[in-house]
């Protein structure tokens, strides 16, 4: 087996305003689908008001993740960043700066190395409904072409 690096972009649409969206179905077939079978990937999300991360997706934390983004970074306060733009997402972009752009998830045996109850999330905080890409990027090693 050789280590190659293999990546890919996965295409969303999302409503915003605190839009939690589960992609760990899709994350898993870019796996399978390129067999790739020991090594990291990377999961990135390009753009400044919206994160990638893995929580447990059940009701009570999809409303509890927004609820506490909100006591953290509240959607109706003053931002120097409305000033600047006068787009009123100053909010949007301390949000994703708190949970971040990108992680990487282990792959171990052609699987991602997930929790039991753990799901892969992109979340987008802007105002507005967008179409985000999802990048990803695996090094370590990939099955041989038969």
């Amino acid at each position: 087996m050789a280590i190659k690096v293999v990546s890919g972009t996965i295409p969303f649409k999302s409503k915003g305003f605190d839009d939690i969206i589960d992609i760990t179905v899709f994350v898993k077939e870019f796996v399978e689908k390129n067999k790739l079978l020991e090594g990291q990937l990377l999961v990135f999300i390009n753009g400044s008001t919206a994160a990638v991360s893995t929580i447990e997706y059940e009701p009570g934390l999809l409303q509890d993740l927004p609820a506490m983004l909100e006591k953290i970074a509240p959607m109706h306060q003053h931002y120097h960043h409305d000033e600047t733009w006068h787009d009123g997402n100053g909010y949007a972009h301390l949000r994703s700066t708190l949970i971040g752009p990108s992680f990487t998830v282990p792959v171990t045996d052609g699987r991602l190395l997930l929790g039991t109850w753990q799901q892969i999330i992109l979340i987008d905080f802007d105002n507005s409904p967008r179409n985000r890409n999802v990048f990803l990027q695996f090094v370590g090693d990939v099955a041989e072409e038969e």
